[in-house]
């Protein structure tokens, strides 16, 4: 090294030895950037980023488990008939469920990476959209109340075993496990629902050959969870079949799992309305049944007796309207009462309840109503649905104490009045949710009224100190049960009729604003 310096030293002054250093930096940078552009790795972000937002999914699930609000925790503590949270099995195989495709994903990236760069943009975007659509799924599992799949492709449907079968070579054979009952978070429902496989195959020589060939689309549902509730009737079963089937236009054929006659007789006029072909009790089939799509388990909205118009095709007022047309309800509109001389006075309907938060004065709510220039019908609904929605059909304020006898504002007009009684016990938020809001969206005006310890029967039971009056929520922490006995199974209303007569007031009112 020393005579390199002494021979530089020789041939070049101090200022042109600095100049030959800079430049000899200068060329050897020159060179690596050269040999890092050459020989750089074709890092391809799609699939891994991919496969972070599929993390991202199970983290956010994780997110909402850890982090269940109160309010969330009192609903299911009061829901009627009780409602739980998911349980840790349940969670685990959502997560389960993600981590599985995170895993595809992850295996798709890796086989798709290229450590030479010699694909062009529009190459991997093609190779991209190969992924997206290999990797579609046939089912719906990330839906807070429901879980479907929708099998766009030929279907063999095996009630022995509980499957449906679809012959694809691109889905792999992963298989899903589907309760098609729209209330997947409760795990009593669930419990009263049957389990059906969705199993893809990749050969003929696998599948279950056919026995009878159908030509129109199946929707395969159940009856079971609280098939039996009217309120649960509705917003898990009927509102999501017509979100499902409408756009069939009756070339659809109906599978009913965990079958119960009555619904069924009950809902003839919902049934003929939405499908033109006679009901399968699917589950007494010995025989394998080809159709050429097949829906298991129906859609619904997050919230209840509702549809989302922003995600479906429909709305509550098409809901509400296919009702109509269904049952032959002649009122569209509530009536409009004017300034001056009513000939025709508006219509009350008073629901009762027979068993528990009853009336116990409705022959004086009756008098005072008729006082201020209603009719009053006092009605309860039976097993004839048609006949008891031309009832509810005719009037213009229908009035109750919270229960699922509520559910009947469906086939109230348009622009009626909807007055519901809250019991003592805490039932605001289930008031709200249940029937509040969802009576809105039907384009009905909502009127509610809190009773005060007085006018609840409880009061000839405990004392007003009692935790029963001054913390109910302290008895709901006891159980379900404690709670059902007192507030739901105890407590009738006997309404003050001075203390509610303003409100039957603000009812004519809005009805002077249509």
């Amino acid at each position: 090294m020393v005579m390199y310096d002494s021979i530089l030293a020789r041939s070049f002054s101090r200022h042109e030895q600095k100049k030959l250093r800079y430049g000899a930096f200068v060329c050897c940078l020159l060179i690596a950037l050269c040999f890092c552009a050459v020989l750089k790795p074709n890092l391809n972000p799609l699939p891994a980023l991919k496969l972070q937002r599929s993390m991202g999914v199970k983290h956010q699930i994780l997110a909402l488990w850890e982090t269940n609000s109160t309010q969330q925790v009192i609903k299911n503590m009061l829901e009627y008939p009780e409602i739980n949270t998911n349980t840790t099995e349940e969670f685990e195989n959502m997560t389960s469920q993600v981590a599985a495709d995170s895993d595809d994903l992850q295996q798709n990236a890796s086989t798709l990476t290229n450590p030479i760069a010699s694909s062009s943009q529009a190459e991997e975007a093609k190779i991209e959209e190969v992924v997206t659509k290999n990797l579609e799924p046939l089912c719906n599992t990330m839906e807070a109340k429901t879980e479907f799949c929708e099998l766009n492709m030929d279907v063999h449907v095996d009630a022995k075993s509980s499957s449906a079968f679809v012959v694809s070579s691109q889905i792999g054979n992963r298989s899903w496990s589907i309760r098609p009952y729209a209330r997947k978070e409760d795990k009593t429902a669930m419990s009263r629902t049957r389990a059906w496989s969705v199993k893809p195959v990749i050969g003929d020589l696998e599948i279950p050959q056919c026995n009878r060939n159908h030509r129109v689309p199946a929707i395969l549902f159940s009856n079971g969870g609280y098939t039996g509730n009217h309120f649960h009737e509705f917003t898990d079963v009927v509102i999501p079949l017509f979100i499902t089937s409408r756009k069939y236009d009756g070339e659809v054929q109906f599978l009913i799992s965990d079958i119960k006659p009555f619904w069924v007789t009950k809902y003839q006029a919902v049934l003929k309305g939405l499908s033109k072909y006679d009901i399968i009790d699917i589950d007494k089939e010995d025989v394998v049944h080809c159709f050429p799509s097949l829906t298991v388990g129906l859609k619904r909205h997050e919230k209840e007796l509702s549809i989302d118009p922003s995600k479906h095709s429909y709305s509550m007022k098409d809901f509400r309207e296919f009702l109509r047309n269904s049952f032959s309800l002649k009122k569209a509109n509530a009536i409009r009462i004017k300034d001056g001389h009513q000939r025709k006075r508006p219509r009350l309907l008073i629901i009762p309840r027979k068993r528990t938060r009853s009336f116990t004065n409705t022959g004086e709510i009756s008098k005072m109503a008729r006082r201020l220039g209603f009719k009053v019908i006092v009605a309860e609904a039976d097993i004839n649905l048609s006949k008891f929605a031309e009832v509810v059909n005719s009037c213009d304020v229908l009035m109750g104490v919270h229960g699922a006898g509520l559910t009947n504002i469906l086939f109230l007009p348009e622009n009626a009045v909807f007055i519901q009684i809250l019991p003592i016990g805490g039932f605001e938020w289930l008031a709200t949710n249940d029937f509040g809001e969802p009576s809105q969206d039907m384009n009905l005006k909502y009127l509610e009224y809190k009773i005060s310890n007085e006018e609840s029967t409880l009061i000839q039971q405990y004392p007003l100190d009692h935790a029963v009056f001054t913390d109910p929520y302290s008895i709901g922490k006891q159980g379900w049960e404690a709670f059902k006995s007192i507030f739901l199974e105890k407590q009738n209303v006997k309404l003050n009729v001075n203390r509610f007569r303003p409100t039957l007031l603000k009812a004519l009112e809005l009805l002077h604003q249509n």
